[in-house]
């Protein structure tokens, strides 16, 4: 009965998710036979749950309006979404009291192994500067993988990974995690040498169950070697722009987060600095609002022509008409 009982509420999950499920479909995701499914379908309908079944070559079953739905239906890794979620939005103003209230709810219902995943990830993670956000589309990082980043963090456990650009695994002690711009950041220790390492890039290998004895960051501001580390490293596109002012002027404007500032004399400077386009590079290099030269590379000079055009044809008020580089050409 224990096991009928799971399925339907597996069932019921599934039915929620996507508008559509044929029977087949239905079948392979429970790992049952089709007339299973039939049968259940007829057990949620006697539980009054609406349920429709469309016949035909194009047939399939779907949650019709009205009736009686379940409870909130959440597997493990989207409870734990869930609840990194509200708690991200407890500082955010105007909802600080309902998210911290529903939060206070869903951890009520949580099963223990659940709460610990969750407390272990918000003891490990730190947030970065929310005034630096960009024009990339943010990236989905498995729950999974930070519950599993953030247990090793937390049993001081070494974490073996695969990592672009390396040739073998890579075996790291994991201090932090450090989520900015929409991304996570580990931070570990390779080998005596600190390095940050993008989650999304990350492909987990098995645990190692080998402990490690923590050797913390010089200076201990996790969330700070992530920005500079990032600034330098951390990006799918690196740009160095000479800038045609005072490195301290440029200080002025930027958030260290964004990127190194190097002096090359009083009156100029090069900002080092990406991100994960070059289109986005284009849009906030024009947000200074200071002169700069650009050569390379060539992925970055054609998006800053592209942007100028753009602005041109704003001014001379005709969208259809040439660009002032094709005229000229």
């Amino acid at each position: 009965m224990a096991d009928t009982a799971g399925r339907l509420l597996a069932l019921l999950g599934l039915l929620q998710t996507r508008p559509d499920w044929t029977g087949p479909e239905l079948a392979r995701r429970l790992k049952v036979s089709e007339r299973t499914v039939r049968n259940d379908i007829a057990r949620l309908r006697a539980l009054d749950y609406p349920v429709d079944a469309l016949r035909g070559a194009a047939g399939h079953y779907r949650l019709g309006a009205g009736g009686k739905l379940p409870p909130l239906l959440l597997d493990d890794a989207e409870a734990v979404a869930v609840a990194l979620g509200l708690r991200a939005t407890t500082g955010v103003g105007g909802i600080e009291e309902s998210s911290a209230r529903a939060l206070a709810k869903l951890e009520q219902v949580l099963p223990n192994r659940l709460k610990r995943r969750v407390t272990a990830i918000h003891q490990a993670t730190s947030e970065g500067p929310r005034n630096t956000a960009t024009a990339d589309p943010e990236v989905e990082v498995d729950a999974e993988l930070l519950s599993t980043l953030a247990a090793a963090i937390r049993d001081r456990e070494l974490a073996r990974f695969d990592y672009p650009g390396a040739g073998l695994p890579v075996t790291v002690e994991p201090y932090r995690l450090v989520a900015w711009q929409g991304r996570w950041y580990l931070v570990g220790r390779e080998s005596d040498r600190w390095r940050t390492f993008r989650v999304d890039w990350i492909e987990p290998r098995m645990a190692t169950g080998r402990r490690f004895t923590p050797t913390p960051l010089p200076g201990g501001d996790y969330t700070a070697f992530v920005l500079r580390d990032v600034a330098a490293t951390g990006w799918k596109v690196h740009v160095r722009i000479t800038v045609l002012a005072p490195a301290t002027e440029v200080l002025s404007k930027i958030n260290p987060a964004v990127g190194l500032v190097e002096e090359i004399d009083d009156h100029r400077c090069v900002l080092v600095t990406g991100a994960d386009s070059v289109d986005t590079v284009a849009v906030y290099i024009g947000m200074l609002g200071l002169d700069f030269r650009v050569t390379e590379p060539p992925e970055l000079v054609a998006a800053l022509r592209t942007v100028a055009e753009r602005y041109l044809r704003a001014i001379d008020g005709d969208p259809q008409s040439p660009t002032r580089s094709s005229a000229s050409s």
